[in-house]
């Protein structure tokens, strides 16, 4: 298995009965991008059985995180629930994906829109200072069925603030905005209803999407990304890619199967 680093889990830890995260040990050697995915799995029967996953940590960090739903059945996830600290995880060599800051023009403010675990393509991201410098706020909007789901919630309402490392510029320019649409929340509805509502933007005193000035990166569920690129595309932003620079970037490379998947680890 030459084409996959062996690191070792490190920690675990379970939001729900069907959504954890995990650290794993980082090769030296490994190199990617805040914001980009990778081929991850277990050795079953002496062979690989891999999946797609966004890091969820950034560039700089000496660790590797990954967050994982549980799919019913899943020839991965279903044994991926049960690792524990001390277990080997299979990490490939070659990381890739389109929600680079790279890929966008420059703007005034940068939205990432995330539902359920497309949350973990934007953890690295909130992470870089290049995001910081390069727009006046960096706003996460995170949408999720129920409550529970919303993961890494006190990350970004308290510890992100106090990170010796990124802490003072999340002070001063992210914006978390966690969206519920199950049960009641302070805050509930569907991303691209908020997206289009003045009210909206007047909560968070930040004026509307304007293709001229703002960038917006999308990870979400199948439905969400078909709604939200139209929506974009309707309000005259530019789709970008690996190719070209836009006012917009979508990860297309996940199979979503259900609702409140974004991010793949699902079969």
């Amino acid at each position: 298995m030459a084409k996959f680093n062996r690191e070792t889990v490190l920690n675990v830890h379970r939001w729900t009965d069907n959504l954890f995260s995990f650290r794993t040990t980082r090769d030296t050697g490994f190199r990617f991008d805040s914001g980009m995915f990778v081929m991850i799995g277990l050795e079953v029967d002496n062979r690989p059985l891999l999946r797609a996953y966004s890091i969820a940590s950034p560039a700089y960090a000496e660790h590797l995180e990954f967050l994982s739903i549980v799919v019913e059945n899943g020839p991965l996830t279903s044994r991926l629930q049960h690792i524990k600290p001390g277990d080997e995880i299979l990490v490939g060599h070659k990381p890739t994906g389109t929600l680079l800051l790279d890929n966008l023009d420059s703007g005034r403010n940068l939205y990432l829109l995330a539902t359920g675990t497309g949350l973990a393509a934007f953890m690295g991201i909130v992470q870089e200072p290049d995001a910081y410098e390069r727009f006046e706020k960096v706003v996460l909007i995170h949408g999720v069925r129920n409550i529970a789901e919303l993961a890494y919630r006190d990350f970004f309402t308290s510890q992100i603030q106090n990170d010796e490392y990124i802490g003072e510029l999340a002070q001063g320019q992210l914006v978390y905005v966690p969206t519920v649409t199950r049960e009641p929340f302070e805050r509930q509805g569907r991303i691209p209803d908020h997206l289009v509502s003045d009210a909206f933007y007047d909560s968070l005193g930040l004026a509307k999407l304007d293709p001229a000035q703002d960038r917006v990166m999308v990870c979400g569920s199948t439905a969400m990304l078909k709604d939200l690129a139209a929506l974009l595309e309707g309000l005259g932003f530019e789709e970008g890619s690996n190719a070209k620079r836009g006012q917009f970037v979508v990860e297309k490379a996940f199979a979503d199967q259900t609702p409140s998947r974004a991010t793949a680890a699902a079969e």
